[in-house]
């Protein structure tokens, strides 16, 4: 932690590419939904810390559904425009019904929890890595992707190991 951050991820901005697959975008909820699911995984508390990492990903899923139109409940229909605020705030009359705006907001925490889940998911099956990866951050403080790479690759060769020892009855 250097700061006021106290500890951060970096991502490219959804604004410097053009067109995102759905996938992607879930993907990137996941991924921002991983410090928050960590937290709760290993030190079984919430804190204050994954806040803007939260508000990226609800951004995301309300430009997914109300924006992009990739929502598989509500279809491809548009419920705000680019630059209006978070589902449509503009201070104008909404162009949906009140029960429509309910069902918008039930997808985007529908979205936004299943990318949550999933990411807390993973990192209960991949608990080892998580211990490894934070280890190599209290060292290094700093990483850039081929370090975390480095440290990816040593747990997946533990786990092979493992994996022969187990099989080989040793």
């Amino acid at each position: 932690p250097r700061g006021r951050a106290m500890g951060l991820t970096q991502q490219v901005p959804l604004d410097d590419r053009l067109t995102y697959s759905r996938d992607y975008l879930l993907n990137r909820i996941a991924i921002l939904m991983g410090g928050r699911a960590a937290e709760a995984l290993v030190f079984n508390r919430l804190t204050t810390g994954a806040s803007n990492d939260i508000l990226q990903a609800t951004d995301i899923a309300a430009r997914l559904v109300g924006e992009w139109g990739m929502s598989v409940e509500l279809g491809p229909v548009a419920y705000r425009h680019s630059g209006e605020g978070f589902l449509g705030d503009s201070g104008q009359q909404r162009p949906h019904s009140e029960m429509t705006a309910r069902r918008i907001d039930e997808e985007i925490r529908k979205l936004v929890g299943d990318c949550y889940d999933q990411a807390a998911d993973l990192l209960k099956k991949h608990n080892r890595f998580l211990h490894k990866f934070a280890e190599a951050l209290l060292l290094n403080e700093t990483m850039d992707a081929e370090e975390v790479d480095i440290v990816y690759r040593s747990y997946l060769k533990e786990r092979e190991l493992e994996r022969i020892l187990t099989e080989n009855g040793g």
